[in-house]
């Protein structure tokens, strides 16, 4: 399949890590990202479709259609945020854009990543609003849909977008990953997964982080 992609997020670690997966992937035709603010970055594959506010795509409606895959990795965390602020970004924005895409591409997947813990049963307020969500977006019109629930993730070489904290514990990648292997993924892998999910599907619609990374060297019977 020639996926092309609508992508959220690109000027976020995982956004960007994603991002770069797509350019360089064979099966990727196309990406559009939805940004609110120029990524920086320019390629063939790519076009950058600047949308102040995702909870409102009317205005963009008519660039959206034609895709067949959306990789959501737009997110904030819940620190400093009310938890009405952090259910309106996570949770209102998230199921804003999905109900437009499902309308407008409903042969369309979807994958969304959420985390690691997110669950509508935990004590955690940003669990819950992540495993409703979740919920939600499974009921949603798509041709499929997949929840992403990565770790820690190791950046891609080339990455500009970095969280502050990244660089004091990225040398214990190489270890957390013998010693934790279910906990702990490449970006390079959580993109590839992404792509092969949208190409060839997977066997449920909730993955783990050993759902992600064995997706991740998963070949097509196609291919």
């Amino acid at each position: 399949m020639n996926l092309r992609v609508i992508l959220t997020g690109a000027t976020g670690m995982v956004g960007e890590g994603v991002l770069l997966e797509c350019l360089q992937n064979p099966a990727v035709a196309h990406v559009l990202v939805l940004t609110r603010k120029p990524t920086g970055r320019t390629h063939p594959k790519m076009t950058e479709l600047l949308v102040p506010d995702l909870a409102n795509l009317s205005a963009v409606e008519s660039q959206l259609a034609g895709y067949n895959a959306c990789f959501f990795c737009a997110g904030v965390s819940a620190v400093g945020l009310s938890k009405e602020e952090y259910e309106r970004i996570t949770h209102d924005m998230t199921l804003a854009v999905g109900k437009t895409l499902a309308r407008l591409n409903p042969e369309l997947t979807f994958i969304y990543v959420s985390g690691s813990g997110t669950s509508a049963q935990s004590r955690q307020h940003w669990a819950r609003v992540k495993g409703r969500t979740e919920t939600e977006l499974l009921a949603l019109p798509f041709g499929a849909a997949y929840m992403f629930r990565p770790g820690f993730m190791n950046a891609t070489t080339g990455q500009r977008n970095i969280l502050k904290w990244y660089g004091a514990i990225a040398w214990l990648y190489p270890v957390a990953r013998k010693l934790a292997p279910n906990f702990v993924s490449s970006m390079q892998e959580v993109g590839r997964a992404m792509i092969n999910a949208a190409d060839f599907g997977y066997s449920k619609p909730v993955l783990e982080v050993r759902d992600i990374v064995a997706l991740a060297r998963a070949k097509s019977v196609k291919h």
